[in-house]
């Protein structure tokens, strides 16, 4: 994919948080490889054997963090050494940095002369807000927290000036930019492949839930209020909750753990309903379901907000309270829906929208 702007024979840089799957962030990364395909790749940490090999054909420099024993499956715990293991890493010269940052991305030091994009999934979720989805409600575990995260804003804040430009992924999250960091960000959505994800003839009867399944996605609401419902529920995902929402679950929920894209695509495609309970940035499963055709269920809250357009491709619920979510899952199920529609109006949420979007940024920032 050539840059469509006017800069792509400028020197590029490009930061990402860390590397270990290929999730959203990190399809946003392999769209600036192939912009810039000489651009080095600075990261804390890099499992090479899960990224693609778009980014893979990159130089990579990771941090010192790159050589603790097991980091992979615990480089969370590390998490007040992120500021220091950043300024590990060599930094060359550029005439362009592009971080895409939702920890501390951001704050790689900036080449001199170079100019400094951050695209922001969203300034650092545990440390600015969410605390009880994160560190739950044990008294002991957030106090012990409490000075971490408390350096870990302070850090961020001055991190700040380092950045010339903010593109945020959403208008929640550049609402969250303005707030936390008094800055006025652009904003330019993140690539949904709605070339991929398409209606098919599939037929099911199952509502669908994507997710991790983590404290804050709030699937253990969807479980609760199913117990009740007549319907059928299949959850797609992994995390660390599986377990207890398993022991948990009614018979009428079923755990599919993790689906191949393959797999998530069918899924999609066979479903009733996509149920969304939980609060996101932005969230591209939504997206992705409408762009199959199929209408959501969504929390009244956060990027839902502007991926969903109620009564054309969804319903919303008010409460995060099992009886709010089955009543609006009842409301949806009992409404006649256009899968034509439900899908034009994902189609705003291109790969060549976001293309468009952020080279006219890049293009207006180096001016």
């Amino acid at each position: 994919m050539r840059y469509p702007g006017n800069h792509g024979s400028k020197t590029a840089l490009l930061c990402h948080d860390w590397l270990t799957g290929m999730r959203g962030g990190e399809k946003v990364l392999e769209i600036l490889c192939e912009w810039f395909p000489e651009a080095d790749v600075c990261t804390l940490i890099c499992n090479p054997g899960s990224i693609s090999q778009t980014i893979k054909r990159h130089h990579i420099r990771t941090s010192r963090l790159q050589s603790m024993p097991g980091i992979f499956a615990n480089y969370r715990y590390y998490l007040p050494f992120f500021p220091s293991a950043l300024r590990s890493i060599r930094v060359p010269p550029a005439d362009l940095l592009i971080s895409t940052s939702h920890c501390v991305a951001k704050g790689l030091p900036k080449p001199p002369s170079s100019r400094h994009l951050c695209y922001c999934f969203t300034p650092m979720r545990y440390a600015w807000l969410f605390h009880d989805e994160y560190l739950g409600r044990n008294p002991l575990k957030r106090l012990l927290a409490a000075p971490i995260l408390s350096y870990m804003r302070n850090w961020d804040m001055r991190t700040v000036p380092n950045v010339d430009m903010f593109v945020a992924i959403s208008r929640h999250v550049a609402d969250r930019i303005r707030r936390f960091y008094g800055q006025e960000a652009e904003i330019v959505f993140p690539p949904v492949d709605t070339d991929r994800f398409t209606p098919g003839d599939e037929s099911a009867d199952f509502d669908l839930i994507v997710s991790a399944l983590v404290p804050y996605k709030k699937v253990d609401l969807a479980v609760e209020a199913y117990r009740n419902m007549d319907r059928r529920l299949k959850i797609a995902g992994t995390g660390t909750e599986l377990k207890r929402l398993r022991e948990n679950a009614p018979s009428n929920v079923e755990f599919l753990e993790w689906q191949s894209d393959d797999q998530i695509l069918g899924l999609y495609r066979a479903c009733r309903l996509l149920v969304f309970p939980g609060e996101e940035d932005f969230g591209i499963v939504p997206v992705e379901a409408q762009s199959c055709g199929k209408p959501v269920v969504a929390y009244r809250k956060g990027g839902a907000l502007e991926t969903i357009a109620e009564g054309v491709s969804g319903v919303f619920f008010d409460e995060q309270d099992p009886s709010s979510l089955a009543q609006a899952v009842e409301d949806c199920a009992a409404r006649k829906w256009g899968s034509e529609a439900i899908r034009n109006h994902a189609l705003s949420f291109s790969t060549q929208n976001f293309v468009n979007g952020l080279a006219r940024c890049i293009d207006k920032l180096l001016g």
